[in-house]
């Protein structure tokens, strides 16, 4: 298991006039995995039926700024999960999902005792062409206005729930952690660093499996790392196996000067070579920062723009860990990992079930007094929103008790 490494960054789209309000909003152009769904196909085709609307599900809705997807599903169904089917999606929708953006009106068609959303009333999923929405003439002045279109649409989840989780947390195996560039020295002998200090790293080493990458400043090489503390076993609940490591976010650092050598004249006369590690700049320190803490480069931006659905197979697994919390048990906006990730087929968007362990106790009515097994309960549901290949983080977003270790989670239906 190792993490993908890159650099990224973010563009402002220079927008020199608004000239349509009514013009198509165009998805990402993301990857799209082949995986072709009958059911869904269909779901796209058909939309949903009447009795799965929520009691209240609005006839049209006005996306406001703070909106997220989920929010809206909620507001039209009873199962959120199901918005794909709503909203007429067939697979690449759902990893290529269609944008919704604050002012856009949302209309519930419920033609032939099915409901679909729209954009439009009577149109298409873009509202183009629909004679029941006029469309009113707007004055515009010439101007040049810089806004990034992609940070303007609605989250899937509320971003303040979940940005930490898509920036620190890190599985790592435990090889690639032991052996990641590591802090080496401090100017002044300082035992804490924090933001705007400069330190020295190496990423070379003598001995072990294996002589590591020295860091380098040349072209195509990282400049911008992560600072992790330590790396925390993720152990299956059941098999005790382990899944991966938990790297302990601190902070980042950018590279100024890679290592080299220099030559130099010892004491005795003769010439030596200096092993000279590289230069680094402190840049954020969530915590203080010391020597040994390890560098891991700064992955690709993650996509947050995915569609909330339930998993199109049969799958289970247990809450291993809860993110950054020392309490036994947790509620609602809280993060949890569990023991399925990528290599199970799970992906962002993937809401899942969480049952409470049903109690063992005595039969007191029987005389012999056996011991039983109460049911598992449905306590809740999550939202799986960042995957690695054995673990995935999830997001609680509904629960009627605390979520604990070893909870199992399930597909929603």
């Amino acid at each position: 298991m190792h993490p993908i490494f890159g650099r990224f960054r973010s563009v402002s789209i220079a927008v020199t006039a608004l000239l349509s309000l009514s013009a198509p909003l165009q998805a990402q152009d993301l990857p799209v995995t082949p995986q072709p769904k009958a059911a869904a196909a269909e779901a796209a085709q058909t939309g949903i039926a009447l009795d799965a609307l929520a009691a209240n599900a609005p006839e049209r809705y006005t996306v406001k700024h703070g909106d997220t997807l989920w929010a809206i599903a909620g507001l039209f169904l009873k199962s959120p999960w199901r918005w794909p089917e709503l909203w007429s999606m067939n697979q690449q929708d759902i990893r290529n999902p269609h944008r919704i953006y604050p002012g856009q009106q949302l209309y519930l068609d419920k033609t032939n005792g099915r409901a679909t959303l729209r954009t439009g009333l009577g149109g298409s999923l873009d509202g183009v062409g629909s004679a029941e929405a006029p469309i009113a003439t707007v004055r515009v002045s010439p101007r040049t206005r810089s806004e990034s279109l992609a940070d303007a649409a609605i989250p899937t989840l509320a971003p303040q729930d979940i940005e930490p989780f898509l920036s620190e947390p890190l599985i790592v195996d435990e090889l690639t952690f032991s052996q990641a560039p590591r802090i080496v020295a401090t100017q002044e002998g300082r035992v804490m660093l924090s933001r705007g200090d400069r330190a020295y790293a190496r990423g070379q080493y003598a001995g072990g499996a294996g002589a590591g990458t020295a860091l380098s400043t040349e072209n195509g090489e990282p400049l911008d790392f992560r600072v992790f503390r330590s790396a925390t076993p993720l152990k299956d609940p059941t098999t005790q196996e382990i899944l991966g490591h938990e790297a302990h976010y601190v902070g980042k650092v950018e590279l100024v000067r890679g290592e080299s050598t220099a030559q130099s004249e010892g004491q005795d006369g003769k010439p030596r070579l200096d092993i000279v590690p590289a230069t680094i700049d402190i840049m954020v320190a969530k915590e203080e920062i010391r020597v040994g803490d390890r560098l891991l480069p700064e992955p690709p931006r993650e996509l947050r723009s995915y569609v909330p659905r339930a998993p199109d197979f049969p799958t289970t697994g247990q809450v291993v860990s809860v993110y950054g919390s020392a309490v036994a048990m947790v509620g609602a906006n809280q993060i949890v990992v569990i023991n399925r990730g990528s290599n199970d087929g799970l992906e962002r968007g993937h809401v899942m079930a969480l049952l409470k362990d049903g109690e063992r106790l005595r039969d007191k009515t029987d005389s012999t007094q056996p011991l039983i097994k109460l049911p598992n309960e449905r306590n809740g549901l999550m939202m799986v929103f960042r995957t690695f290949e054995r673990v995935s983080y999830a997001l609680v977003l509904q629960v009627n008790d605390g979520v604990r270790v070893g909870d199992r989670v399930v597909n929603p239906e």
